[in-house]
């Protein structure tokens, strides 16, 4: 599995830990190895910009997801095929006054947020209530099978 990470914010980011987290949705959603991911972190104007372009709506935002292939969640039998998933766009500095509103910390805060894009670069959304549901319990799923993970291997 290819997965790029690009820190072009002046925030300093646990770039190993959105690595190990992006690496664990991916596996966890049976995405193939051959897939390939890009996380790119940018300063709010650059977000802000990304934003109104977009979504047509003013202001940074924490994460925006761009998918390539469509790609769809695979099973365990039947892997999603190989292809370019996409780009997820996240924001330390949105994601960091969120993680204090929420009181964890930013790393916390940049985890959900990747998960949450990788799950609308595999089709997921939440403009419906059972949308939301299913979308955040996978969500809470991942990270929590990823904490776990986390914890076992220190």
């Amino acid at each position: 599995m290819s997965i790029e990470i690009n820190n072009e914010s002046a925030i300093p980011v646990d770039e190993a830990a959105l690595l190990r987290l992006a690496d664990y949705a991916l596996g966890a959603m049976h995405v193939s190895q051959e897939a390939d991911l890009n996380i790119v972190l940018v300063d709010e104007a650059a977000m802000e910009q990304l934003h109104v372009q977009w979504m047509d709506e003013p202001g940074p935002t924490d994460v925006l997801s761009f998918p390539m292939d469509e790609l769809r969640p695979g099973t365990e039998d039947t892997p999603t095929p190989a292809g370019l998933l996409g780009d997820i766009v996240l924001c330390p500095q949105v994601a960091e006054a969120q993680a204090e509103t929420a009181g964890h910390s930013t790393l916390q805060e940049l985890l959900l947020l990747t998960t949450h894009g990788i799950l609308h670069l595999l089709g997921f959304d939440h403009a419906e209530p059972a949308e939301e549901r299913e979308m955040f319990g996978i969500q809470r799923d991942i990270l929590l099978g990823f904490s776990v993970q986390e914890r076992s291997t220190r």
